[in-house]
């Protein structure tokens, strides 16, 4: 099996993955903390892109839409753990613990390689091969263990661990133009701009004219047209950065709208 995944809690997981690469389409419910043993990640967000190796420790924010591509390197695995910091737990942290920054911010947050988090993580890796259910009270030590070491090596974090706001009512076509290349459901995308899955349904067509599902292909396929055509990329290096599940789907669709195939704007600039 390519991708395996295992569990000490619901909150705490190792994973594995041997194929030539696992792409997601990330906004997630929680903050995660993920500390990658092994192989690469790249992480695609509408102002930046960042690639992470082995030994690296971040955080993605929650609710942070993002493009995540994990990749096998060097013969080894990408092996990561990665650790939920749920707004319940955070919210019972900082119930008995000050905040000592305001100022959230929405970028994935690298950390300089400390003893203090490499052994914290380090430390997860035994209780793995546990056969046996693992004590819940002593994964919660894990875990304020964690959030603890990251207020001590970060002076900032409070701002992101303790802002438990959810998302307002945004401007759509703000928010669209600059995040349509991620493939999330309607309902997330509505959520995230403040409206339920109707209302972004209704303030979409009166703002673009168009449906969501219509309107999302085109600025997909415009783009992946501007990256083959402008930039010289490779169609099965675009597909994925540009909202599309595979390759031939995207040949498909981007023939359709173009009538021609992408590998036709390959040809041409050589």
């Amino acid at each position: 099996m390519d991708y395996q995944v295992n569990y000490i809690n619901p909150e705490i997981k190792l994973s594995s993955y041997e194929g030539k690469l696992f792409k997601t389409e990330a906004a997630f419910t929680d903050h995660l903390l993920v500390w990658l043993i092994s192989g690469e990640t790249k992480i695609i967000q509408a102002d930046e892109s960042f690639i992470f190796g082995a030994g690296n420790t971040f955080l993605i924010p929650r609710n942070q839409l993002a493009t995540i591509i994990n990749y096998p390197k060097d013969g080894l695995p990408h092996k990561a753990v990665a650790m939920h910091l749920s707004a319940e737990r955070l919210r019972a942290f900082y119930n008995d613990n000050h905040s000592k920054s305001k100022i959230p911010t929405e970028k994935i947050i690298s950390f300089e390689k400390h003893p203090l988090l490499q052994s914290c993580l380090n430390s997860l890796i035994p209780y793995f091969e546990m056969q046996y259910n693992f004590p819940e009270n002593i994964a919660s030590l894990k875990i304020n263990e964690a959030i603890n070491i990251l207020r001590t090596i970060d002076d900032n974090i409070d701002a992101v661990l303790n802002n438990f706001d959810e998302p307002g009512k945004i401007d759509l076509v703000t928010f669209m133009e600059k995040n349509f290349m991620f493939n999330m459901p309607l309902e997330k995308f509505g959520y995230l701009t403040g409206r339920s899955l109707t209302t972004f349904k209704r303030d979409f067509y009166k703002v673009f004219n168009s449906t969501p599902q219509r309107w999302l292909t085109k600025k997909r396929l415009e783009l992946a047209h501007y990256e083959i055509a402008e930039k010289h990329k490779k169609p099965v290096d675009v597909y994925f950065e540009t909202g599309f599940e595979n390759l031939s789907h995207f040949s498909f669709a981007f023939k359709k709208q173009f009538g021609y195939a992408p590998t036709r704007l390959i040809s041409n600039v050589q």
